[in-house]
């Protein structure tokens, strides 16, 4: 029996597709014997995996592009939850986090990977216009420009603030020499 490390992960990855098939047909079965509409709970088949593609992430973090689709089923899931439960015409206003999904999927890359700083910028981009669309659909839109002005100007200040830096006070030229070690 080998106890490494790599056929640990190996057999932990192995055992996540046997519990999704046996907790997809839990539902099923819930669906046949109960009484759940199935028409009602279907956006539970994305949430499922996306909690499994979640246990192998944080199992095993050099498989840190499982984030992106976990999270992504996982915000789509819900969206679709919610819509199936409180009504449609949500999407309306709710649109805007389909690309949410892969903009904090990207995040959730950086957060839990290996920080790759690349990532940073779709994601910030993703989200940024997903927020900036939210409130738009949302009864916010004369205020997200003044939220853009305003992460502008912090920009710019950032860049016109010099930074501090730890400088040598010697003078050129100064041969002074440190004291010599005392002998104890």
């Amino acid at each position: 029996m080998n106890n490494s490390p790599a056929s640990l992960s190996s057999h932990g990855r192995s055992l996540v597709p046997g519990i999704l098939l046996i907790c997809i047909g839990v539902l099923f079965l819930a669906v046949n014997y109960l009484d759940i509409d199935f028409e009602q709970i279907w956006p539970v088949v994305l949430i499922i995996p996306s909690i499994a593609f979640f246990v192998m992430g944080f199992r095993d973090r050099t498989q840190f592009g499982l984030f992106m689709p976990a999270t992504m089923l996982l915000i789509l899931g819900i969206l679709f939850f919610t819509c199936q439960l409180q009504g449609w015409q949500l999407m309306r206003s709710l649109w805007p986090l389909f690309m949410m999904a892969p903009g904090l999927g990207l995040l959730m890359m950086y957060l839990f990977g290996r920080r790759e700083t690349g990532l940073l910028i779709p994601a910030g981009i993703l989200m940024g216009l997903s927020v900036i669309f939210l409130l738009s659909e949302n009864g916010f839109g004369q205020f997200w420009p003044v939220i853009l002005i305003l992460v502008g100007i912090g920009v710019l200040l950032k860049h016109r603030i010099p930074q501090t830096r730890h400088t040598d006070t010697t003078v050129p030229g100064d041969q002074t020499q440190p004291p010599p070690p005392s002998e104890h």
